[in-house]
């Protein structure tokens, strides 16, 4: 983009702006100060309105700190009239309240993404801004008028961007979505929108501006019922968590799947045959069975003293109250107080037959009065026999002991699973007991489990968590491809009603080897058909690489296209074969090299699992410095990665680390993941022979020294 003759008048309207954004964020604060100079005094009302004007004073002035982002990103001009309104992150006013910024998301906004030549939605022309935080760079301008058609090319606004040096923190695309991703984000609240995206078509940020885009357009609901953003790793978390406050939005609970069971900590890994098979559906009813296995009458008559009667509660007591229980409508342990009533009841009509027969034959005492049934189950309670009947016939139970007492006892398992497991697949479930609840070797693969076991529980106490774990207005899901059966049953209960939007990519299933959508939303949403929409356009991956991926991926997943790059950085990528001794030199120089060649921007070294250590010790021999995402995240200009954790990340650069091991070890697709991380550079290293899509790659020399 060349130097624009408006440049400087357009630098004085953005100079204005963000005059007028100071002139907001310094309103917030005067009735932040003014609120708190009041004191702490006054009525509870009063008390009550200066705390809600001190929360929204700050919400206010969160939602007005843009950083070192760029307020103004472009500018339409209608072509009815002379009206012109210029788009940003944020809405800004001047003094007069006349409007200096149009929030991106307000309804004016769209034609500003929407607008093609064929279609130019009443624009007359479209102008967006190169910047640097409040410095403008350059202007590129896109006229409409008759002849103008067809879809417009990328920009130079676009492509600046794109060719920008990454971090360690992924950033907003408001300045520049595509007409294909701003139709997804603007798309309704209800029902589930499933986007489907090979790498680098930007369906993450797709996801979470749509995110931002909802809690703008449905404020009231949102903000009460909340937002749920889940991804697959802590990593991932914290390489996103950025890019809604950039977009003035904080509101939104970001969390992993483990993150919905915080009382338990994944600390063991099982053999990956359980874990598959503690995820498959067939859990649910295996759980369901469980539950209903520890309602249970009595095998034996059961005597209680009430005073000088004795009184029978027999087998056939204890089957109806266990059958009249099981038909009340509840989770398990909020049916245990309906059990004992009823067993309760009885009794106390046996009891006043027995103080009946005793007035009338005389044998009562002149001063024994009738018990009410209140009295009978006070009485009742103390004693320990009754008690231990209870917990033997309707046992009040924790999640985690169901299901330490169900995998710690094969007579337990062979009756749940009865006709729904093989004798092979309950011998993989069963774990020995622990001592204690503290020492149970819990793995990811439990915590499904023990969520859908809370479910089918209720809480222990009656008044405690009623109503389960918290739900929301809208549940974002990314990489939804890789979620169990019983992941997707843990989000669809957080669903209030049944708004969400699901992100992946088939191709990229390392985990649940989806074949494709339906099998996913059978379980995230079995009663309402789910809209798709498909992301064609790759803006990360150079081209030199995705044709490269293209041809693995054509082994991994036959039939699955790549998306189509836009984007050629005229550099191929190059195999580097080593000796299996010097495998972990020459990564450290190789890395050392890529990160010098780039002058900025990051590298990533991506290794089978299990490698990072053995790896992290030559990058350390070799006095490079580095980071482990477990501790630094990504803010090292050169990351060691497992492949287990790289899925939605991006570098500059990528040295991938043997990929027959990656391919044998974790699968093809996990290879295609790996592969298309690079944004500029790939770099393959190998000491075992390349598998066969890669072995037509450019050659390079191992490095020496």
């Amino acid at each position: 983009m060349s130097s624009h003759p408006d440049l400087p008048a357009e630098q004085s309207y953005i100079d204005r702006a963000y005059e007028g954004l100071e002139a907001m964020r310094e309103s917030a604060r005067q009735m932040l100060r003014s609120v708190i100079a009041l004191g702490k005094g006054g009525t509870p009302q009063a008390r009550e309105e200066r705390d809600v004007i001190v929360r929204t004073s700050l919400h206010r002035l969160e939602q007005l700190d843009i950083g070192r982002e760029s307020l103004c990103f472009g500018r339409i001009d209608l072509e009815d009239g002379p009206e012109t309104f210029y788009i940003g992150r944020l809405a800004v006013s001047g003094p007069g309240q006349e409007p200096l910024v149009v929030d991106w998301r307000a309804p004016v906004a769209e034609p500003f993404y929407r607008a093609t030549g064929a279609h130019p939605m009443g624009l007359a022309r479209r102008r967006h801004f190169l910047t640097d935080g409040p410095s403008l760079l350059a202007i590129e301008d896109e006229a409409f008028g008759e002849g103008e058609l067809g879809e417009p090319t990328l920009g130079g606004a676009l492509m600046s961007t794109l060719e920008r040096a990454r971090t360690g923190r992924m950033r907003d695309i408001v300045a520049t979505i595509q007409a294909e991703q701003d139709e997804i984000i603007r798309g309704p609240l209800a029902g589930v929108l499933v986007v489907q995206g090979g790498p680098g078509t930007g369906k993450t940020a797709v996801a979470l501006h749509r995110a931002a885009y909802l809690l703008y357009t449905h404020r009231f609901p949102l903000e009460r019922q909340g937002v749920l953003v889940v991804g697959p790793n802590q990593l991932f978390l914290r390489y996103i968590e950025q890019v809604l406050p950039s977009l003035g939005e904080s509101g939104a609970v970001l969390t992993t799947i483990a993150g919905l069971v915080p009382e338990v900590r994944a600390r063991a890994v099982e053999a990956p045959a359980t874990a598959a098979l503690k995820g498959e559906a067939r859990m649910a009813r295996l759980l369901k069975r469980a539950v209903r296995d520890r309602q249970r009458p009595l095998r034996h008559d059961l005597v209680v003293g009430i005073g000088p009667y004795r009184l029978s509660l027999t087998v056939a007591d204890t089957e109806a109250a266990v059958a009249a229980a099981r038909r009340r409508h509840g989770p398990h342990n909020l049916r245990r107080r309906f059990f004992e009533t009823h067993l309760a009841q009885t009794l106390h009509r046996r009891y006043q037959v027995a103080a009946g027969r005793a007035r009338r034959t005389g044998l009562a005492g002149p001063d024994e009065g009738e018990l009410s049934p209140e009295d009978l189950r006070r009485q009742l309670r103390a004693r320990p026999d009754w008690t231990e009947a209870l917990d033997r016939m309707w046992p009040r139970l924790l999640p985690q002991e169901l299901l330490h007492d169900l995998f710690g006892a094969p007579a337990l398992l062979g009756l749940a699973g009865r006709s729904l497991f093989s004798q092979e697949e309950l011998a993989l479930l069963h774990r020995p007991r622990s001592t204690a609840l503290a020492d149970i070797p819990w793995t990811s693969a439990d915590l499904a489990l023990l969520d859908e076991a809370r479910t089918l529980l209720g809480p222990v106490r009656a008044g405690a968590d009623l109503d389960g774990p918290r739900a929301y207005g809208h549940i974002v899901v990314d990489e939804a491809q890789d979620l169990t059966p019983m992941q997707l049953r843990m989000l669809a209960r957080r669903s209030i009603s049944g708004s969400m939007t699901v992100v992946g990519d088939v191709a990229q299933a390392t985990g649940a080897q989806v074949s494709g959508w339906e099998s996913v939303m059978a379980h995230l949403s079995p009663r309402r058909a789910p809209v798709v929409v498909e992301l064609s356009v790759n803006y990360r991956t150079p081209s030199e690489v995705m044709d490269l991926a293209g041809r693995l991926l054509a082994t991994a997943a036959p039939g699955l296209r790549p998306p189509r790059s836009v984007r050629s950085t005229g550099e191929e990528p190059v195999a580097v074969a080593v000796e299996p001794g010097g495998l972990e030199d020459a990564i450290a120089i190789i890395a050392t090299r890529e990160a010098q060649a780039l002058g900025g921007g990051t590298v990533a070294v991506v290794c089978p699992d299990g490698w990072a250590d053995r790896l992290a010790a030559g990058l350390a021999r070799a006095g490079l410095a580095f980071g482990v995402p477990e501790v630094s995240g990504l803010d090292e200009t050169v990351t060691l990665v497992p492949v287990g954790v790289v899925k939605g990340l991006e570098f500059d650069s990528v040295v991938v680390v043997e990929p027959r091991s990656i391919s044998d070890d974790h699968g093809p697709r996990a290879l295609y993941v790996a592969l298309t991380r690079a944004t500029r550079r790939l770099t393959v290293v190998h000491s075992r022979p390349l598998p066969p899509e890669l072995d037509s790659m450019v050659r390079a020399p191992a490095p020496a020294g």
